[in-house]
């Protein structure tokens, strides 16, 4: 919703506040999968969170003005100027497209104590429930779960108020500069509401300024969020995300070739070495890893020394993403497979998974000490860190998420490098595991129902 005489929008004001692997998977669905239907679920992985039936309400009226959003032509220009790898024929789409809340979007509410009257007090579970084309519903997910947490907050837990966010992120954003790290603002989904999220982005533009004068070594190299990097003129940042291998996984039936398959539908997009940072851990990483030594399809290539016929993915790739497990196992992972495949040239880990500042900085060091370039995307510690304002207590965010539940008639899964993360039907998960010889991964840090504390003081 709009908000009146320059206040801050309530809700979602723009199709673009969204992260821009949204947009990326759009352009490529576009390209290869235009009629393919699919369905999503939503997940609050902090079950013991509920929302009450005014914030379900609040929900039901957000989602329904998600069918006024139109992108705009100034930012159809942003797009062209700042995001030369989506193509043409995907701006066209984009600059007609619109939501079908109405037809697309399912949303119901559970009372945790079912009563003969309703009242707006009454605790729950809100249900989500997207069907539609894959091309169409690929856009919801980011608005759907910031309005969740929003509502979480707005009519919940409301024992909290903005004050000191701008300093909260600046001194964040401070600290990570001058430890030398480089790192993006990835806060899009769980964020406590638009107006934190801005504040957020006045608090790290400060931070990069304040850096810049003093000469600290790290880099604030964007923000996921398009609508905010064209607001803050800061690059959007963003790649993949596992949607893309659990659909295309999905829709061909063949776990085994999925990964490979789906970087060679990437490369067919944007050409090869463009968004290169791959995403590793959909099926394990160890599988992914099978794929990744295959050689890229032919196209455009941004590294000319990469001048010889086929190198493999791994060679083009500027580096890729750890977002479950164990980040040291990781980066020893790594390392290894670069060694292995002879591979010289500087590699890039991008860290998504739980991050602070400390976290930051120790696996930064990690990942130099292994002639790797660590970078980092800092969600949820950026937009959603709060404490209450009673006690001074943690004021703990949703753990919340939405993720393909079919596609092309098929069942998605997710199978990651922590058994937290594992998502889908459990006799598909454990037939593919079986499949791809998956060497089932816990890790003490990977409890995804106590990522920022827990739930409850009594949990």
């Amino acid at each position: 919703m709009a908000a009146p005489n320059g206040a801050m929008p309530e809700g979602i004001s723009s199709l673009l506040d969204t992260d821009l692997y949204k947009l990326t998977m759009q352009c490529a669905v576009l390209k290869y999968f235009p009629e393919i239907e699919v369905t999503y679920r939503f997940t609050n992985r902090t079950a013991d969170l509920k929302l009450n039936r005014q914030a379900y309400r609040w929900i039901l009226k957000q989602v329904s003005e998600l069918a006024n959003l139109r992108v705009t032509d100034d930012e159809i220009n942003y797009l062209r100027e700042n995001c030369s790898y989506l193509s043409s024929e995907y701006l066209e789409f984009l600059r007609t497209f619109s939501l079908r809340p109405d037809q697309q979007v399912e949303v119901s509410f559970k009372p945790t104590t079912p009563t003969d009257s309703e009242s707006d007090s009454d605790e729950g579970d809100v249900s989500l429930f997207v069907k539609g084309l894959w091309l169409e519903t690929i856009l919801y997910e980011i608005p759907l779960l910031a309005l969740v947490s929003e509502a979480y907050f707005k009519f919940c837990d409301k024992d909290w108020d903005h004050e000191g966010q701008i300093d909260n992120a600046y001194e964040k954003g401070l600290r990570l500069l001058e430890a030398g790290c480089s790192f993006s603002e990835f806060g899009s989904r769980r964020r406590r509401d638009y107006k934190t999220h801005d504040l957020v982005m006045q608090g790290l533009t400060q931070a990069k300024d304040e850096a810049t004068k003093r000469s600290f070594p790290g880099k604030w190299a964007g923000t996921s969020n398009v609508h905010m990097a064209m607001k803050y003129n800061v690059p959007p940042i963003g790649t993949v995300a596992h949607e893309w291998f659990m659909g295309i996984a999905a829709i061909t039936n063949d776990y085994t070739k999925a990964n490979e398959t789906a970087l060679q539908y990437w490369s067919g997009t944007f050409g090869r070495g463009v968004l290169s940072i791959a995403l590793t851990d959909t099926f394990g990483t160890p599988d992914f890893l099978k794929a990744f030594k295959r050689p890229a399809p032919p196209g455009h290539s941004r590294d000319p020394s990469l001048g010889k016929p086929n190198p493999s993915f791994a060679e083009v790739y500027t580096g890729t993403r750890q977002d479950s497990g164990n980040p040291f196992e990781f980066i020893k992972r790594m390392r290894d497979f670069y060694d292995e495949m002879n591979i010289t040239v500087p590699k890039t880990i991008v860290f998504s998974d739980s991050l602070n500042v400390d976290r930051c900085i120790e696996y930064m060091y990690a990942t130099q000490a292994a002639k790797l370039v660590p970078s980092f995307g800092v969600g949820t510690f950026f937009t959603n860190d709060f404490n209450k304002k009673s006690s001074g207590e943690k004021s703990v965010p949703l753990n919340i998420v939405i993720k393909l539940f079919e596609a092309g008639g098929n069942p998605c899964i997710k199978i990651s490098d922590n058994l937290g993360k594992n998502m889908g039907d459990s006799e598909l998960v454990a037939k593919v595991k079986h499949e791809l010889g998956y060497v089932e991964k816990t890790w003490s840090g990977g409890d995804e129902t106590k990522r920022w504390g827990p739930a409850k003081e009594s949990a």
